[in-house]
């Protein structure tokens, strides 16, 4: 099969779904209102609460909610075939995560911008929206270890990776002061910077590992990377949104979308066929990657790709304290989550035109690989043309930036530029990573501050310095911890189904809403994928834990897992509790604006 047919279908599939299934959503079930005054124009602080131009908010959500998911899920998922996985992304974003990301959104601005735990207990009940407090701090913690993880593997013993992915901080800071001060509002101009000094720091990587000095700088062990990524985690959620998050964010949705678009442009040029085929020998379990079977194991790998939790920690962080108007809810909520999942779509594809046995020697720790009796076909001129070791670089990262160099080595004029495209991708991949690090744990400071702002008041002065310091080190300590001791094949599935637990907490609290405004039968649409995630996840989550944790004695990991599944549980019946309570309430009443509900929401 050519590769040209899934990139060609994923289009339409999600052309189609914004047009027609996205706009009926908004209009009709979320009643959005572009009258409406949002949160960053009543609550402006300059700080957090911040109109925002809804291009760059676009680019700050999507580089926030894209990271190592919609990258890594679906080069994990090969190990399946393509059609599973393929199936997967086109059906779950369409019907479930761009849905998730909308409705969610929609709450968080109905709600002042609050987080996913404060709108539970609005719209569920205290002891719910409290247990979900915990869960989604504990998820946040699980998702950011395994983003991280993926990252350090892609990065180590690299220089060439190391030099052009840190590059890309100071780089940011420069577009922040730019704007801020230089020229505010130009952003065109602070985008043509930016991404000139990327293009630069690609280039020059090259040549800082070729030179010695420069060379044993970058050249960063596992540990080091693992020490460095938490104490950039630090500081970005510290630093003024204006200084760091935003222009990096806004400067990697060109580096993402336009490397994603020069990937679709290489793929109906190059026109590759897939060589992994649809469905593999280890649909029904025993690969070497996934040890499970593709059902359930495909719905927790590829996760951000088709839908995820953690859309909703940023849908209720910072997006919604930054929307200018109801009226972009549609293309920033659900069109980030289709664009997405394009590029989950091209991430497969990349993957599954390597041959099976170079993908498997790439993926697979080399015992694993030599149990398979496989012979590598070309892996050995890939990897002398990057100029790295490939074989046993497990997580996906690097198989993903083989593959697409691989295609763009291809197009005309470029078959000696393959090391650059490599590292390029890397990089790529990285700033994926990165990106959703330094805004998740922004989010994570700002769920910890209201925690510990119960016992102790002053933590809820967001602009207290101690306090935001005090728990942006407690919070990323947590995390940078299970990095530092973890590794890809226990930590991402424990990942995967934190994340799609949430998600599916994410849609149940949503439905909630969409009930309590008396718009009870179009409340299918959250409810029946969310109950639906709901039983996918928590039966492969049973199943990690008893096929690989416990023979493994991997008690901490079991212990968590059991954790996240015991919050999620009690997060589920006290949702479905309210909607037997809604069911029964038949009078209306206004909300705060003016609006037809079942009941006024406490303020």
């Amino acid at each position: 099969m050519n590769a040209l047919t899934l990139v060609f279908a994923a289009l339409c599939v999600f052309a189609i779904a914004y047009r027609f299934y996205g706009l009926f959503i908004a209009r009709k079930v979320l009643g959005v209102n572009e009258a409406r005054l949002t949160p960053a124009i009543k609550m402006a602080d300059g700080v957090d609460y911040v109109e925002t131009n809804k291009y760059i908010l676009f680019g700050h959500h999507f580089a926030a909610i894209a990271a190592a998911g919609p990258l890594l899920g679906p080069v994990l998922a090969a190990q399946f075939g393509f059609a599973p996985g393929a199936l997967w992304i086109l059906i779950g974003c369409v019907l479930a995560g761009a849905v998730h990301d909308l409705v969610v959104l929609f709450a968080s601005v109905r709600h002042k911008g609050q987080s996913l735990a404060y709108i539970a207990t609005q719209e569920v009940d205290k002891f719910t929206g409290g247990v979900a407090s915990f869960a989604v701090l504990f998820i946040l913690i699980l998702t950011l270890a395994g983003l991280s993880i993926a990252c350090v593997n892609a990065m180590f013993h690299s220089p060439w990776a190391t030099f052009t992915v840190f590059a890309t901080i100071p780089i940011a800071i420069l577009m922040g002061l730019y704007l801020q001060f230089w020229r505010p509002g130009d952003v065109t101009g602070a985008s043509i910077m930016g991404v000139a000094l990327l293009v630069a720091a690609v280039v020059g990587g090259h040549w800082v590992a070729e030179h010695e000095s420069l060379k044993h700088i970058f050249n960063l062990s596992k540990p080091a990377l693992s020490l460095a990524v938490p104490i950039y985690g630090i500081a970005a959620s510290i630093l003024p949104v204006w200084l760091l998050l935003c222009p990096r964010d806004y400067l990697s949705t060109y580096l993402k979308i336009g490397t994603i678009a020069m990937l679709a442009i290489g793929i109906f040029w190059v026109m590759p066929d897939l060589k992994m085929p649809a469905m593999t020998q280890f649909m029904g379990g025993g690969g070497p990657i996934i040890p499970g079977a593709a059902f359930p194991f495909l719905f927790i790998t590829i996760a951000c790709g088709a839908i995820s939790g953690f859309h909703a920690i940023i849908a209720t962080g910072t997006t919604p304290k930054m929307l200018d108007s109801e009226r972009n809810l549609l293309f920033v909520g659900y069109g980030a989550m289709l664009t997405e999942g394009f590029v989950a779509m091209m991430a497969l594809v990349a993957a599954c035109v390597m041959f099976p046995a170079d993908y498997f020697a790439i993926n697979s720790a080399p015992a694993a690989f030599a149990k398979l009796n496989m012979q590598v076909v070309d892996l050995p001129f890939l990897s002398h043309a990057v100029s790295e070791e490939l074989v046993g670089r497990t997580g996906g990262a690097v198989s993903l930036a083989v593959g697409m160099a691989e295609i763009f080595r291809r197009i005309p004029f470029m078959d000696t530029m393959m090391g650059y495209w490599y590292h390029f991708a890397i990089m790529f991949e990285a700033v994926f990573i990165l990106t959703a690090i330094d805004a998740g744990t922004r989010v994570g400071r700002f769920f910890l501050q209201e925690m510990i702002g119960n016992f102790a008041p002053k933590f809820n002065d967001k602009r207290w310095w101690p306090g935001v310091c005090i728990t942006s080190v407690l919070f990323t300590s947590t995390w940078g911890y299970l990095l530092y001791t973890g590794d890809i094949a226990t930590i991402w599935p424990l990942f995967g189904m934190s994340n799609q637990l949430l998600a599916a907490v994410g849609l149940i609290i949503g439905t909630t809403m969409i009930i309590r405004m008396n718009k009870g039968k179009l409340a299918l649409i959250t409810a029946v994928p969310g109950l639906g995630l709901v039983g996918v996840t928590v039966w492969a989550g049973y199943l990690q834990i008893v096929n690989t944790y416990l023979p493994k004695g991997l008690y901490l990991l079991t212990t968590l897992a059991l954790v996240v599944l015991v919050m999620m549980t009690v997060v589920i019946i006290g949702a479905v509790r309210r909607w037997i309570a809604l069911s029964k309430i038949n009078k209306t009443v206004s909300d705060p604006y003016g609006e037809a509900v079942l009941e006024v929401v406490p303020e």
